[in-house]
């Protein structure tokens, strides 16, 4: 199959361009080249910012796809740009959306017809916007749409923990990090190397047009748990301080929208679906050893560390007050 990733080098999507190319495909990435992941070898690099029409045109002209993946599409209006550059031009088109959709408190397990709506996170909004949009398109223009829901799909560089390398940095050095709430609500946490597996599964999939799919593990962990083996793994006491996600978001919106929309909710997901299409399927990397890679990582990329030190100020004086 002949397949363009509009994106493709970042924590997801790199995964499933490898996956791609070890099942044999012919791999397009449309990107402007800046990652620091970089592009994966036997790529073909259509080197073009998606936001700018004239580049994009003229690398598309005389391409077809089968399939069509845009990873980085936030908004309805880049629905429809995409629309007016594929349509005709692919036979499948893949919107990546977000678990996060999925309205709160759900109903666990959670399948791919739960109703969606968030009124505490405006990315998960635009999300379930850019999918009545695609549903149109679908429904209207015979635009052979699928849509993919990630839930919290990470590598060995996202720390799940509020803060991310600053939580992981404060373990590290033998201090306290912040969970919100009593931490007991369950999350799922999946290896993006697992996705990609599920993921490869749909591509040029007649049966999974006009459909939605999640992909995540079966495991489910409560965020004590998920701190455990974070603080398992850097070989350190574990030291947590539970504090209210209402009072983190004061401190950080940026961090409290996540967990007001998102994490504070006990996620667990039904993958009866994704698995029926695809039945070679399964996440096999448990969080524990997710856990270890990622405090790997943070040893060995130094240079890749990023340290909010306003962050580390704030969860110092949380920590304190919080004893």
């Amino acid at each position: 199959m002949k397949i363009l990733f509009i994106g493709g080098s970042g924590l997801i999507s790199s995964a499933c361009a490898e996956q791609v190319i070890k099942s044999g495909h012919d791999l397009y990435l449309m990107n402007r080249g800046l990652s620091r992941r970089g592009n994966p070898a036997g790529a073909v690099l259509l080197t073009a910012d998606i936001e700018e029409d004239g580049p994009v045109t003229g690398q598309i002209a005389g391409l077809d796809f089968d399939v069509v993946v845009d990873w980085i599409v936030y908004h309805p209006t880049q629905i429809e740009r995409d629309y007016r550059y594929f349509r005709g031009k692919t036979g499948q088109y893949i919107f990546i959306s977000s678990a996060s959709a999925y309205a709160k408190p759900p109903r666990l397990p959670i399948t791919e017809d739960h109703p969606l709506e968030n009124p505490f996170w405006e990315y998960s909004r635009n999300k379930i916007a850019c999918e009545q949009k695609l549903w149109q398109l679908h429904n209207l223009a015979d635009f052979p749409v699928t849509i993919v829901r990630p839930s919290h799909t990470y590598d060995a560089s996202k720390i799940p923990l509020p803060g991310g390398h600053t939580a992981l940095y404060r373990i590290l050095n033998n201090q306290p990090v912040l969970i919100h709430d009593q931490g007991s609500s369950l999350w799922t946490l999946t290896h993006h190397r697992d996705f990609a597996r599920g993921f490869s599964g749909l591509l040029g999939r007649t049966k999974a047009l006009g459909q939605t799919f999640h992909i995540t593990s079966d495991e489910a962990l409560s965020w004590n748990e998920i701190a455990g083996l974070l603080f398992d793994a850097a070989g350190k006491p574990q030291r947590v301080i539970h504090i209210p996600s209402e009072i983190i978001a004061g401190y950080d919106p940026e961090i409290g929208d996540g967990l007001l929309g998102d994490k504070r909710w006990s996620l667990q997901f039904d993958n009866t679906k994704i698995k029926k299409l695809v039945p070679d399927f399964r996440a096999e990397i448990p969080f524990r050893q997710g856990a270890q890679e990622m405090v790997e990582w943070f040893r060995s990329h130094p240079e890749q560390v990023e340290i909010n030190w306003q962050r580390m100020k704030w969860m110092g004086e949380l920590a304190s007050a919080g004893k």
